[in-house]
Parts: structure tokens; sequence; C-alpha cells
């Protein structure tokens, strides 16, 4: 069931709009009269179930604008690997659309996401991590400049993905943050140390580690953000840095988020860090604790699981130290 209502109207034809320079009008004005309304793609392999994906144009530039937002407010807008498989067919759609010139990445309702879909991450990390490709990647290999629309919560995995993105444009009830570590999920992969570039070493390794939430004035303050404003008026700030970047040469800009994005290379892939430390992550205890606490609200006890398992080396140990120390069936010692 989609949450997310639009109007169909036709699209205007653009081709016919005489050309004026955009610097003319004040920005107010040009972002309520020059664009063309959004427009739900549809077509083979477009029969989307968790997204929202659409285009539209700007009537005096004559480049567009493609959408994807992630549609299941009920949930948060909580991602599993089929959101992230229909990103990509979204995604690839627009960088290979030449009449493209942004993409934006929002989510329905109240806020822009929560992260990973907990229940789903029980079984689906195990595939996220050592089979498909993280949702950051769409962002690094988008030749197309991507701007993060966020309104409240951007959580775990929506945060990585928003911070991971060319642009982030917040509304001033956005409340960002990780979760993982509070929630038995691990991170590793190129979006981790990224962050470092974002808002310095130590204040990455805050956010990821303390899981702490931080409000859009915040996030502006750091750098996590590169502006705030009311709730209202979210949809049309965006539309006035697409506007901005549509008046700029788009092969110019491809070149330099190519560029930019170097930075985001080098690093392993994701699940090779945990994978090496921690082989079976996904099956042990500590690996379910974090998601059953979350599922049943309690606090986890991440360190009950590790006194029991301190007991049971020490048990091992002294097993073993018994089994050295015991004489033969020939009567002899043990080991001889």
């Amino acid at each position: 069931m989609r949450y997310y209502h639009m109007v169909r109207i036709p699209v205007q034809v653009v081709a016919s709009v005489a050309y004026r320079d955009p610097g003319s009008r004040p920005a107010a004005e040009r972002t309520t009269m020059t664009w063309t309304d959004w427009q739900q793609v549809e077509g083979d392999g477009f029969d989307f179930a968790e997204i929202v994906y659409e285009k539209k144009s700007h009537a005096e530039l004559g480049g567009g604008v493609a959408r994807v937002t992630i549609n299941k407010p009920d949930r948060y807008n909580a991602m599993t690997l089929e959101t992230v498989e229909e990103m990509f067919r979204a995604f690839y759609d627009a960088n290979h659309d030449p009449a493209i010139g942004v993409i934006v990445v929002a989510g329905a309702g109240k806020n822009f996401g929560a992260g990973g879909d907990v229940e789903w991450e029980r079984w689906g990390l195990r595939a996220a991590f050592y089979h498909r490709y993280p949702h950051n990647r769409l962002m690094r290999l988008s030749r197309k400049p991507v701007i993060a629309a966020v309104q409240g919560y951007c959580i775990g995995g929506h945060h990585h993905m928003a911070y991971c993105c060319d642009f982030t444009i917040a509304a001033d009830d956005a409340k960002f943050g990780q979760a993982g570590p509070k929630v038995s999920s691990p991170a590793d992969g190129f979006f981790v140390p990224y962050l470092t570039k974002v808002v310095g070493a130590k204040k990455a390794r805050e956010i990821w580690m303390l899981c702490r939430r931080y409000t859009a004035e915040q996030a502006l303050q750091m750098g996590l953000v590169n502006t705030v404003v009311p709730r209202d008026q979210l949809d049309a700030e965006v539309d006035r840095w697409c506007e901005e970047l549509l008046e700029k040469s788009p092969g110019c800009l491809e070149i330099l988020k190519a560029a930019f994005d170097q930075e985001m290379d080098g690093y392993n892939e994701m699940g090779v860090i945990s994978s090496q430390m921690y082989p079976d992550w996904f099956d042990m205890p500590e690996g379910q604790e974090g998601g059953a606490a979350f599922t049943e609200k309690r606090p986890p006890r991440f360190w009950v699981l590790r006194e029991r398992e301190a007991a049971a080396r020490e048990g091992l140990r002294q097993v073993y130290a018994d089994d050295a120390a015991a004489p033969d069936a020939d009567g002899g010692e043990s080991g001889e």
C-alpha cells in the first residue's frame, strides 16, 4: 500500500518555452513559476513497491530533476535489500537520462528514515554484508549530484546515506545519528571512515560509537548538512539548490563530483573487517541481542553475555587443564 499521494498533471512542453536568464528574477519566484509538476516514472521495471520515482523539468533552464522517495512512512521508511534494489533501478535510469541534472533522495511522511528494518535485519543483514552492495554505493557511483532532503528522523542507514550524498538540506525538525552498536548491527566499509572527511575524526567516532542524537542546528554547526530551513520550506529550498545546479555545466559537475568522491575510495568493502574479526557475528548471542532488545523494548544485556562468555572460557580452560593432568588408560601421564 502506497502512502505517497500525487496528482498527475501532464508535463509542460519545455522545448516551447523561450529561454530567459533565471538570474533576472527573484529566486523565490523562479522556484514557484518555472518547474513542471512531478511525474511518476512508469514502464518496464518501474513498478515499485517501496519507493516512488519521479521526474520534473525546469521550464527555463531545460534540465530536469529525478526524485527517489522511500515510501514506507508507517515503518519510518525502514530499508531492506528490496528497497535498495528498487533504488538501484531508479538511480540507473536517472544517471542514464541525459535530461536529468540532479537526483534528490527523500523519505515519505514525517521522517527521512530510521535505518534498516530491524525485523528484516535478523537474517537480511547476512545478505547485505556478504552478498550485496550497500546503498551508499549508489551515491558514490552516481554521475549526477545527489541531494538528500531530510525531515524528522535521519538515523542509522538513512543517516550515512545522507552524509554520503553531495548535499544535505535539512528541515528544522530533523534529528541525526547512528544506531548500529545499540542494535548489534556492525558497520564497516567506506562510509564509516568517510564521515571523518565530513565532520572530523573525533566527531565521527563520537557519532558512530556513542549513538547520540543531534538536532538540525547541531548538524549544521558540525558540517553534517548544508543548510537548515523550516519544515514547510524544505521542498522549496531543495528546488532552489537544484536550480542553482542546473544553471551550471552538467559535464563539469559530473567531473567535480567524481573528483570529490575519490575520498570514498581505497577502503575495504562493507563486511570485510567484520567478517574477519567476527565471522559468526550474526549467529552469536551478542550479534542477536541488540535487535532482540529493540524489538522487546528493553535494555540490551551485552555485558551479561560477555560475563557468560568469560565463564564459559574459564570452564573450558579448566576442563583442558584437568584432561592434561589426568593419567592415561595405561597408568602413564597424559601426553606421553
